[in-house]
C-alpha cells in the first residue's frame, strides 16, 4: 500500500513535466502544438512502463488515468496547457486516451505486460504516424471526410509493430517469437482501425482493440 502512494506521487511528478516540458517547447523553442501535443503523448503513454513496475493495485494504478480524464476535458474547454491541444474544437482525443488507459489497466491488471503492449500503437505508432505524415506523406487517401496519407500509415504500422514487439519482448513470459507474431498481428489491425477512425475517437478504438487482441492471442 506504501509504495502505491509513492507511485500515485511519481506518476503526477512524471506527467506534469511532460506538460511542463511540452510547454517550454512551445513557448521558448518554438515548437507547433502538434509536436508538442504528440510528445507529451508519446511521454504519458510510456508512464505504462513505471504504472506497471510500481503500483501494486490496480484500484490505485488507474487513479492518474481517471484524475486526467477531468484534468484534460477542462484544459480542452480553457486551453489550459496549449501544448497538449489541437486548434480544432472537436477534438477529445486528450479525454479518449486516459479512458482507454484506466480501462486496459482495471481489466488487464493480472497480466501486467499486456497492459504495455496495447498502450505501445497509439504512443508510439499513431504519435510518430502524425509527426512524420503530416510534413512528408505525399500520397493521400480520404475516409469519411478524414484525409490521411500512405506514408503516415506505413509509419503508424512500422512503430506500432515494434514498440508493441519490444514491450511484450520485455515483459515476460512471451518468447521472442510469439512477441514478433503478436506484435505484427496487432499492428496490421491497429493501423487498419487507425485509417477508418473518425473524431479522433482512434484513442478509444486502437488501444482498446489492440488489449482485446493481444489479450484472445496470449489466452
Amino acid at each position: 500500500m506504501k509504495s502505491d502512494w509513492l507511485a500515485l506521487a511519481l506518476s503526477y511528478v512524471y506527467v506534469f513535466a511532460a506538460i511542463g516540458i511540452g510547454e517550454g517547447l512551445r513557448k521558448w523553442q518554438g515548437y507547433s502544438t502538434d509536436f508538442t501535443r504528440k510528445f507529451i503523448h508519446i511521454a504519458v503513454g510510456m508512464w505504462s512502463v513505471g504504472t506497471v513496475l510500481l503500483f501494486e493495485n490496480w484500484y490505485f494504478a488507474a487513479i492518474p488515468p481517471l484524475s486526467f480524464v477531468l484534468i484534460n476535458y477542462v484544459s480542452y474547454r480553457r486551453e489550459t496547457f496549449k501544448a497538449m491541444e489541437m486548434g480544432e474544437k472537436g477534438n477529445l482525443g486528450t479525454v479518449y486516451f486516459p479512458i482507454s488507459f484506466a480501462l486496459i489497466i482495471y481489466f488487464l491488471w493480472t497480466r501486467r505486460y499486456l497492459v504495455v503492449a496495447s498502450l505501445m500503437p497509439m504512443t508510439w505508432g499513431d504519435a510518430l504516424a502524425a509527426i512524420l505524415g503530416r510534413p512528408y506523406g505525399k500520397y493521400k487517401y480520404s475516409i469519411r471526410g478524414f484525409t490521411r496519407s500512405l506514408e503516415g500509415s506505413l509509419t503508424m504500422f512500422l512503430f506500432s509493430w515494434l514498440a508493441t514487439f519490444l514491450a511484450l519482448l520485455f515483459f515476460p513470459p512471451l518468447g521472442w517469437q510469439l512477441s514478433l507474431l503478436y506484435s505484427l498481428i496487432v499492428a496490421v489491425i491497429a493501423t487498419a482501425v487507425e485509417a477508418v477512425s473518425i473524431w479522433h475517437v482512434d484513442n478509444l478504438t486502437v488501444p482498446l482493440l489492440s488489449a482485446l487482441l493481444l489479450y484472445l492471442l496470449a489466452r
